[in-house]
């Protein structure tokens, strides 16, 4: 019996030191919190978003841009119908076709964006060329007949005026400010359904897209991704602050619908064409008097200069304002007025906003060496 105890004792002694070696050798483990125990919040670094940041919505912006933002009803007779000049070729070529079937529209239907409290509206040259009869429909339903103030065809802008007053408008974004990748809102009436919105960015800036032809023509478009449509044209381009930023214009597509880039006028250009109609009825358009190429590696190349981008100066008009400054052929224009140019189409922007008398201050590469000269304009 002593030796079946003795057994006993000595078991129950290894396993009380077994025990206690196995929790020495384990690794110290921190004790849980109790209940009340304080736990340091974590520190959160608030910065301010950025002005052009995309909103949580696009409602406020829209709300602002769709009141001001009208559909007008172009009418033309059978004899102007079969002169070519349907806004609709213009805009889409001769192989337009109605998308919902049928016969293309004897006249058109298109946007106009409030310019001015007092009726004058913007609108584009091919929405209302020849129309013998215009009708404007306002957000609130009202209808006006309209009259043509003016247009100008070598930038595809008109304005046109409606009899009432107290009419909404929009605030004016700075269409040079604009950036690559900003978010935007197209705000028109395509294929007649009134007070559409759609969204999208801002894909490209000072693009030609040889859309109006011709020596004179001014194209700088804003190219977007917001889907544009037939009916669309001449309305609004927004910004996401709902400023107005461009007058929507034309698409890039093959079939007569959007096919995901849209092109717009900015308005830094609309504005100042739109002016000069409203006081003149015209455009009084301002020349530098050059013909233009754009720069690059393989021109830059022949002519001996380590720059690939800016405008080559052609040839000068005899007696135009770039000769009487002293710009020679080849000269290149690589900014104007502090502005960096890279482009025929954004020089042909800052010209076109220009009035005669204006003073252009040009930085030029001469064979290589740079220069300052500044240009007085005249008109053409």
């Amino acid at each position: 019996m002593k030796q079946l105890l003795s057994l006993v004792l000595a078991g129950i002694v290894g396993g009380l030191i077994t025990l206690g070696g196995y929790t020495l050798l384990q690794p110290d483990t921190p004790a849980p919190y109790p209940a009340n125990a304080y736990a340091q919040a974590v520190k959160n670094v608030n910065l301010p978003a950025h002005a052009n940041a995309i909103p949580f919505d696009f409602k406020d912006a829209a709300a602002r841009a769709m009141p001001a933002v009208v559909h007008i009803s172009a009418t033309m007779s059978q004899s102007t119908r079969n002169s070519g000049s349907d806004p609709f070729r213009f805009f889409f070529g001769d192989e337009f076709t109605n998308p919902f079937g049928g016969q293309a529209p004897s006249g058109g239907t298109g946007s106009g964006v409030i310019y001015s409290s007092d009726g004058y509206i913007l609108t584009n040259n091919h929405v209302v060329a020849s129309a013998n009869e215009l009708e404007v429909t306002l957000f609130d339903n009202r209808t006006f007949r309209a009259e043509v103030v003016g247009t100008d065809e070598k930038s595809d802008l008109a304005v046109i005026r409606i009899d009432a007053t107290g009419l909404p408008s929009l605030d004016l974004a700075d269409s040079d400010e604009a950036k690559v990748g900003e978010w935007v809102l197209a705000v028109g009436n395509p294929f007649d359904l009134t007070s559409t919105v759609t969204a999208g960015i801002i894909s490209a800036k000072g693009r030609n897209i040889n859309l109006i032809g011709g020596s004179r023509s001014i194209e700088s478009f804003i190219q977007t991704d917001a889907a544009v449509n037939p009916g669309n044209s001449g309305g609004a381009l927004v910004d996401a602050q709902g400023r107005l930023l461009g007058i929507n214009t034309a698409i890039a597509t093959r079939t007569g619908i959007f096919s995901g880039y849209s092109f717009a006028i900015p308005i830094n250009l609309a504005a100042h064409i739109a002016d000069d109609i409203i006081q003149y009825g015209s455009f009084h358009r301002a020349f530098l008097g050059v013909t233009i190429a754009d720069l690059d590696s393989e021109y830059a190349q022949e002519l001996g200069v380590n720059i690939s981008q800016g405008v080559v100066i052609e040839s000068l008009a005899d007696g135009g304002s770039a000769q009487y400054a002293g710009l020679l052929p080849k000269d290149i224009i690589t900014g104007v007025n502090g502005r960096e140019i890279k482009s025929v189409p954004e020089l042909q922007e800052i010209v076109g906003r220009s009035k005669a008398g204006d003073v252009l201050h040009l930085a030029i590469n001469r064979r290589g060496e740079e220069k300052k000269v500044d240009v007085r304009l005249k008109a053409g």
